[in-house]
C-alpha cells in the first residue's frame, strides 16, 4: 500500500489544502500528522493567546479528519525525529506539507526536505497554502525585493489575485490501525490563569468558524468596509486574521468568496483586498530581511535613543500593558486586547504610536507583548506593524507620524461608545470630554463621579510635550547614513 504523511502546521483545514489534496490523489493511505515543537520557533515560540487558539483549532481539525476517515496523529518534536519515527512505523514513502515563511521554519524545512530525499529516499514536497504570491515571486524591475507597500501591491494587482480553490476531499483513506498519538490535552496549550474566558466568548477557532465568519463578512459587512473599518465600536472588520494565521482559511478562498458574492470589484472590497496584500507584503519583508524581528529595517534606528527600559520606563510599560495610561483610547485598546486576544487595527496603530513615540519605549517591548496576547500574532505582520509604528521599518513617512489619541478618538469614536465599553469608570463623562478627561472641568468630573488619580489615572505623559521629545530624539539620528 502506498502511504503518505501530511505534515500539518499552520494550515489547519481540509479545503484548499494542497498538501492534503496531493496525498489523497496520489496515495492509497494518508496519515495526517501534527508535530508539537514550539522550541523550534526559538525566541518567537507561540504566546499564550496563540496556544489557546491552537488547542481549539487542533480539536476542530481532529474532528474533521476523523469524520473524513483519517484520524490526526499528534507527536512531539524535534520534527525531524518525529517524522523519522513515523516513517519507520508506517513505511511511508512520501511526506507533504504547506510552506511556512519564518526564518527558522525555512531553515528547518529545507534541512528536513534534503534529509528525506537524500538519506531516506522519501519523496518530500511542499506547497503554497498561505499567501497570494510567495516572497520570491514578486520583485522590482531591478530584481530586488520591495521595501514600500504601494508599488508591491500594484505589482501583485497587475498579476491578478488568484482564486483557484481546492475542494475538501470527500474522504481521506486512512490506515486500518492509526499510529499512536498524543492527546491534545497533553500538550498543555490552554492557559492556567482564567484570562481566556473572554477568548471563549469571542471566538470560534477551527475551519467551520473561519468559513462562518467569512460568510458573515461577505453577506453583511464588506459593503460598508471602506467606512466602517476605522470605527472600533462597530463590527466593521473581517476579524479573519486569526483564522488566516492558523490556516483555517486561505487567502485564495477569500478572493473566491468575494467574487462569488459579487463584491470583489467594489471600492470597499478593493480596500479589504489590499489588506491581504499587506499580509503578503509582511511575509515578503520577513523573507528578504530575516533579521527584522529583532533589528530595525532602517539601520539608523540601531542608534535611536529609546528610554532605558528600567525604572520609571518599566512602570510606564506596565501601565500601558494593563490599560492604565490615563489616555482613554489607549487604555480601551489594551483592555480589549487582554479580554479577547484581539484589538481593532485602528487602535493597534494608536497604542503602538503611544508606546514608541509618547513613551519612547523600544518597539520590541510592544511587539513582545502583542506576541503573547494576540490570537492572531504572526511574526511577519507583528514585525511589520511594530516597525511601521516605531518609524524604523518599511514606511514612506516614518518616525514623524505620531497619532494623537485624543484626535483619533474624536474622529473614529465620536460618541465614545468604544471607550465606554472598555473604560467603564469614565463612562458617565459627556462625549466632548470622554477622550480627554484631564481637560474636563471640575463640575463635569464631579457630575460623573470621577476624582482624577483615584477613579481613573492621570495621563502618564503630556501628549504635546512627549511628541516634541520624540521628534527631538529622531533628530539625533537623521544624519546617520
Amino acid at each position: 500500500m502506498s502511504t503518505a504523511i501530511v505534515w500539518f502546521r499552520r494550515d489547519l483545514r481540509l479545503a484548499d489544502q494542497p498538501a492534503l489534496a496531493a496525498a489523497v490523489e496520489r496515495h492509497e493511505q494518508v496519515i495526517p500528522l501534527y508535530i508539537h515543537a514550539p522550541e523550534e520557533d526559538g525566541a518567537w515560540a507561540p504566546g499564550d493567546a496563540q496556544c489557546w487558539w491552537l488547542h481549539h483549532s487542533l480539536k476542530a481539525l481532529a474532528d474533521s479528519l476523523d469524520a473524513a476517515g483519517a484520524p490526526l496523529t499528534i507527536r512531539r518534536g524535534p520534527s525531524g525525529q518525529a517524522l523519522a519515527e513515523l516513517i519507520d512505523e508506517t513505511d511511508a514513502e512520501a511526506v507533504y506539507w504547506n510552506r511556512l515563511y519564518e526564518p527558522l521554519a525555512i531553515e528547518r524545512d529545507r534541512r528536513i526536505k534534503s534529509w528525506l530525499r537524500d538519506e531516506r529516499g522519501v519523496h518530500a514536497e511542499s506547497f503554497n497554502a498561505a499567501l497570494l504570491y510567495e516572497p520570491w515571486q514578486i520583485e522590482t524591475g531591478q530584481g530586488q525585493p520591495y521595501r514600500v507597500f504601494t508599488p508591491f501591491w500594484k505589482r501583485i494587482s497587475g498579476y491578478g489575485l488568484p482564486d483557484a480553490v481546492l475542494a475538501a476531499p470527500a474522504g481521506i483513506p486512512g490506515r486500518p490501525h492509526a499510529p499512536a498519538s498524543e492527546p491534545i490535552a497533553a500538550l498543555d496549550l490552554k492557559p492556567t490563569i482564567p484570562w481566556d474566558q473572554g477568548l471563549e466568548a469571542t471566538w470560534q477557532p477551527g475551519e467551520a468558524g473561519a468559513l462562518a465568519r467569512l460568510d458573515h463578512f461577505c453577506s453583511d459587512l464588506v459593503g460598508g468596509y471602506r467606512e466602517d473599518r476605522d470605527r472600533p465600536a462597530l463590527d466593521g472588520t473581517s476579524a479573519l486574521s486569526p483564522h488566516l494565521h492558523f490556516g483555517e482559511l486561505g487567502p485564495r478562498q477569500i478572493v473566491r468568496a468575494l467574487r462569488q458574492c459579487g463584491q470583489a470589484e467594489t471600492d470597499s472590497a478593493g480596500v479589504f483586498l489590499s489588506e491581504l496584500g499587506w499580509r503578503d507584503f509582511a511575509h515578503h519583508l520577513l523573507f528578504h530581511f530575516p533579521q527584522t524581528p529583532e533589528r530595525p529595517l532602517n539601520e539608523r534606528f540601531e542608534a535611536f535613543p529609546w528610554r532605558d527600559p528600567d525604572g520609571e520606563a518599566a512602570q510606564d510599560l506596565a501601565a500601558w500593558q494593563a490599560g492604565q495610561t490615563g489616555v482613554p483610547l489607549v487604555d480601551a485598546g489594551m483592555r480589549q486586547l487582554w479580554h479577547c486576544g484581539w484589538m481593532h487595527n485602528r487602535i493597534r496603530m494608536v497604542v503602538a504610536s503611544f508606546l514608541t513615540k509618547n513613551l519612547r519605549l523600544n518597539w520590541l517591548q510592544g511587539a513582545r507583548w502583542f506576541w503573547d496576547t494576540l490570537v492572531d500574532a504572526d511574526l511577519a505582520s507583528n514585525t511589520l506593524g511594530w516597525q511601521w509604528a516605531g518609524g524604523c521599518g518599511a514606511d514612506a513617512a516614518p518616525y514623524f507620524r505620531i497619532f494623537n489619541p485624543v484626535r483619533q478618538g474624536e474622529r473614529f469614536d465620536p460618541d465614545g461608545a468604544y471607550v465606554r465599553t472598555w473604560v467603564p469608570e469614565i463612562s458617565a463623562l459627556p462625549d466632548r470630554h470622554i477622550h480627554a478627561p484631564w481637560q474636563a472641568p471640575a463640575n463635569a468630573l464631579e457630575a460623573a463621579g470621577i476624582t482624577p488619580g483615584l477613579h481613573y489615572p492621570r495621563p502618564l505623559v503630556d501628549l504635546k510635550a512627549s511628541r516634541q521629545a520624540a521628534l527631538a530624539a529622531f533628530e539625533t539620528i537623521k544624519g546617520i547614513a
